[in-house]
């Protein structure tokens, strides 16, 4: 809990990933715990190798920690089956994507429907859902397009509308400007800060400094560890 009684909804608590090479042990994340609270917008930033990618995976219910506890929206996600992993993803988290992961063939609508079929929502809610989630990105109108007749900027905004058409959680951004130009990665930036204003909980994962400076807590990880956890200000001082 923290001062106002409010329970995180992301709590890890040592915990430790580790992979076997040969006879070495690898600690991918060692001994990490923090704690989200809801309508925060935190960057995990860390260089490639530092295990902010693994950390991800287990935020993500992608993966389970070898050790320790992780509780999302206070459930006990530490040692999920596949299935209930797969389960709590689909009711909690949305994903955005660096390479956007849309299905080519399928139009926009169908693309942001996806999670809404997955979760079992019927035909006229999931399409009534899909077009409110385009038109928050303002593409409710190219609702037929294909994702090859879109701009890259306008396919992450296809993979925002798709990761918030489930109403979830936390959404958790993956390198979300990664693979587009500075101008399209900057709007794709104003869009997540006008998310969470909106209340919305975002976690971002990114290697770069300057892209982290645009959240408003930054967790930076080193060799499998927290090295730094705070106020966006405080890191911009240190960097």
């Amino acid at each position: 809990m923290d001062e106002s009684g409010k329970a995180p909804l992301i709590e890890l608590r040592d915990i430790y990933k580790i992979y076997y090479m040969g006879d070495e042990e690898v600690h991918a994340n060692d001994g990490i715990s923090l704690s989200i609270y809801k309508g925060e917008f935190v960057a995990i930033v860390g260089k490639s190798g530092s295990g902010k990618s693994t950390l991800m995976n287990i935020i993500g219910a992608l993966d389970v920690p070898t050790d320790g506890e992780y509780y999302l929206g206070g459930e006990d996600v530490s040692d999920m089956t596949d299935n209930q992993l797969a389960e709590i993803r689909n009711r909690m988290i949305g994903f955005i994507f660096q390479q956007y992961n849309l299905l080519p063939k399928l139009n926009l609508l169908e693309n942001v429907e996806l999670p809404l079929l997955y979760a079992g929502v019927d035909a006229a809610e999931r399409k009534e859902r899909a077009l409110n989630s385009l038109e928050r990105v303002g593409l409710k109108e190219k609702w037929k397009n294909f994702p090859n007749q879109l701009s890259g900027g306008q396919q992450q905004r296809v993979s925002i509308a798709r990761a918030l058409a489930g109403d979830p959680s936390l959404i958790l951004a993956d390198e979300p400007t990664g693979a587009l130009d500075s101008r399209t990665g900057r709007e794709v930036l104003d869009f997540l800060k006008k998310l969470n204003k909106e209340g919305n909980t975002i976690v971002m994962i990114t290697h770069d400094n300057s892209i982290a400076l645009e959240a408003e807590r930054v967790v930076r990880i080193i060799d499998g560890k927290i090295n730094f956890d705070g106020d966006v200000k405080e890191y911009a001082a240190i960097i």
